[in-house]
């Protein structure tokens, strides 16, 4: 379960301090798929970097699974995020010089993999997202909902219970876009994660099962 509890965010200007975020409060269980729509530069992506830990709030809490990201060690708090969150971002990140196959499998090299095991579960996820023959492919071999689709697949190759989107169709054509959408909805229902979606796509939006407005700081349900 994803608990936010009172959560604000605020960063501090020559004019003094600017809130994005007010006084936020939701929980998400396993199974759950989110949308989150709202003007450009109203605190998305701030909230799901937050809900990440990739980013502090100024006060409030956040749980995953009773535990707060925020109060584990350097250490500690990259495992969390690499063992209980999966990002797909606008940009894909993929590594340039690696194919798509290394690409996937790079969250999972902080640990041996002697049974094969995290290899045949990027195996598994590249055949799924319809890329089981491009898998020795290297990014500029790729089309953009391949790169996408790639990481995707990177993104969920830990399990993660947690899995965040950020504009995830916003450099795809409509085709592409769809394809990309409908993988994710699929893979989302079959591996029950809590997935969030920050688009400005409100078609896009309307698939998830629940849809959320940020705007003028605050979060609400549509």
């Amino acid at each position: 379960m994803l608990e936010v509890r009172n959560l604000s965010k605020e960063y501090p200007t020559p004019a003094g301090q600017l809130r994005v975020l007010s006084e936020i409060n939701f929980s998400l269980s396993a199974g759950d798929s989110v949308s989150i729509v709202g003007p450009s530069g109203s605190g998305k992506s701030t909230l799901l970097y937050i809900l990440g830990a990739l980013e502090p709030p100024t006060t409030g809490t956040v749980l995953l699974s009773g535990r707060n990201p925020f109060e584990l060690d350097d250490k500690s708090l990259a495992s969390f995020r690499n063992e209980q969150v999966g990002f797909v971002f606008q940009d894909h990140h993929l590594l340039p010089q690696c194919s798509a196959l290394e690409n996937v499998r790079v969250p999972t090299l902080v640990a041996p993999d002697a049974d094969g095991k995290t290899l045949r579960r990027a195996l598994d996820l590249l055949n799924q997202v319809g890329l089981g023959s491009r898998i020795h492919h290297r990014p500029h071999e790729l089309s953009g909902g391949e790169k996408q689709r790639t990481a995707l697949a990177r993104a969920l190759v830990r399990k993660p219970q947690l899995v965040l989107c950020d504009e995830p169709t916003g450099n795809l054509d409509h085709e592409s876009a769809e394809a990309v959408v409908t993988l994710l909805l699929e893979l989302h229902r079959s591996q029950q994660t809590i997935l969030i979606v920050v688009t400005h796509n409100l078609d896009l939006a309307a698939r998830f099962g629940l849809k959320y407005r940020l705007s003028n700081t605050h979060l609400e349900i549509q």
